[in-house]
């Protein structure tokens, strides 16, 4: 292995490290972030939050809107369903979804923001 391939510890500032170590959050739940942040890794997904940051809607609503089948919607509606992402309300037969929380949008927001600069 090439000499500039490997790390070696000249001088490890303990003060830095020990404090950032103390900081960090549990793997668990490095791992769950790294999960929820998969969700918006899918177009489709970004499509149907950005489409209920407007107005909640029924499934036929979403797919008449994004030009795709009730079959595909209703499938990333469980995966954003799943995540808490969003959520449902029963009105007779019809099942309206909205977003969670505000906390969505502000994710949404925060990612176009960042693109933006």
């Amino acid at each position: 292995m090439p000499s500039e391939d490997r790390c070696e510890y000249i001088h490890v500032h303990e003060e830095i490290v020990g404090r950032v170590r103390q900081s960090m959050p549990e793997d668990e739940d490095l791992f769950d972030l790294a999960e929820l942040f998969k969700i918006f890794g899918d177009s489709t997904r970004i499509k149907i939050l950005y489409v209920l940051f407007e107005s909640e809607m029924c499934v036929c609503d979403l797919a008449q809107l994004l030009g795709m089948t009730q079959s595909a919607i209703s499938h990333q509606l469980q995966v954003l369903k799943k995540s808490k992402l969003v959520k449902y309300r029963r009105e007779g037969k019809t099942v309206f979804y909205s977003l969670s929380d505000a906390h969505v949008r502000t994710i949404i927001d925060q990612g176009m923001e960042h693109i933006a600069e």
